[in-house]
């Protein structure tokens, strides 16, 4: 049982009564009412335990409905996702207004139902904001291995973004490039898991705001990348204020039309690898030149698809 159902507040009372999408919009905000009286996600991080199939279930035909409509969403292949553990390994865009997540989020727990465990890594800025509690409760946890295995111990698929905020503020002429920024982590904790990999692949995030420039060089300067461990400081045009950075003060996403294409999973054989080998394997047993073999075709995959969910849109943002 979860801290939030100890905490009863009159939102959450008549979100249980109330009909449909009106009860998951009393639910949501019963979740901020809570997240404001509670420091403790912002002092303690967010966990395994924070996952919600009560919260997911009274709030996921709202959000669902909500999101597929604005966005114009599309999810395909959740067939491909494996019962039990997995490592499902994404693109990155959007910014900080990841309409792709959200979606790819409500369309699993639609697909699978509110009672089948899913785990998303994200930085610990948004895993530990207490005002982004519904994250928590959909299973957002710290991008860490750690809180990784522990979901892989509960049977759950975990979606991992390896470019993260460097994929993520890519400039908007580079949206249909995947760039998962040479980070290879995603692989080991794979291949010592045993678990497969599943590439999961999105188009049309980039285009809900004009992405000028990481801001690399900004973040450095200002001391913002060694303060928050973020090494970009994007430069962001979208409304209502026009310029922003980091999406902030804040940025209204536009509602480009989002394709998200689930792809076959990958074992360790498919990577290069010996399952035998790997399994119960150390970092500092697998070897370097393997994982940049494994990375590649993994890069490669998740291009390809790019490549031809770009070949079926006819105009930026229309789609």
């Amino acid at each position: 049982m979860t801290s939030d159902r100890r905490i009863a507040n009159p939102l959450r009372t008549a979100a249980r009564h109330l009909p449909g999408p009106l009860g998951g919009f009393a639910e949501v905000w019963a979740g901020v009412l809570h997240d404001l009286t509670d420091p403790g996600p912002l002092l303690h991080g967010s966990s395994v335990a924070a996952w919600d199939p009560e919260y997911i279930e009274r709030t996921l035909p709202l959000l669902h409905q909500a999101f597929f409509a604005y966005f114009r969403g599309e999810v395909r292949g959740l067939e491909n996702i494996p019962d039990g553990p997995a490592l499902l390994v994404g693109n990155h865009s959007g910014g900080l207004l990841i309409a792709d997540t959200f979606l790819f989020a409500t369309a699993f727990y639609h697909h699978f139902g509110p009672q089948h465990r899913f785990h998303q890594l994200a930085h610990q800025v948004v895993a530990r904001t207490p005002l982004l509690g519904s994250l928590r409760r959909y299973g957002t946890l710290n991008a860490s291995h750690d809180d990784a295995r522990k979901a892989f111990d509960l049977g759950a698929p975990v979606l991992v973004y390896p470019g993260g905020d460097w994929e993520t503020f890519r400039p908007s002429w580079r949206g249909g490039e995947a760039d998962l920024a040479g980070r290879r982590g995603f692989l080991r904790l794979a291949l010592e898991a045993g678990v497969p990999v599943v590439p999961v692949v999105s188009l049309g995030g980039q285009e809900n705001g004009l992405f000028l420039t990481r801001g690399e060089r900004l973040a450095e300067v200002t001391g913002f990348a060694k303060l928050t461990r973020i090494k970009v400081l994007p430069v962001t045009v979208g409304p209502p204020f026009g310029v922003t950075i980091m999406d902030l003060p804040f940025r209204w996403p536009l509602p480009s039309k989002t394709t998200v294409q689930v792809l076959p999973p990958l074992d360790a054989t498919d990577l290069g690898f010996s399952p035998r080998r790997t399994r119960g394997a150390t970092a500092q047993d697998i070897a370097a030149a393997d994982l940049d073999a494994a990375y590649d075709l993994v890069s490669r995959r998740i291009q390809e698809q790019l490549d031809a969910l770009s070949a079926e849109r006819d105009l930026p943002l229309i789609g």
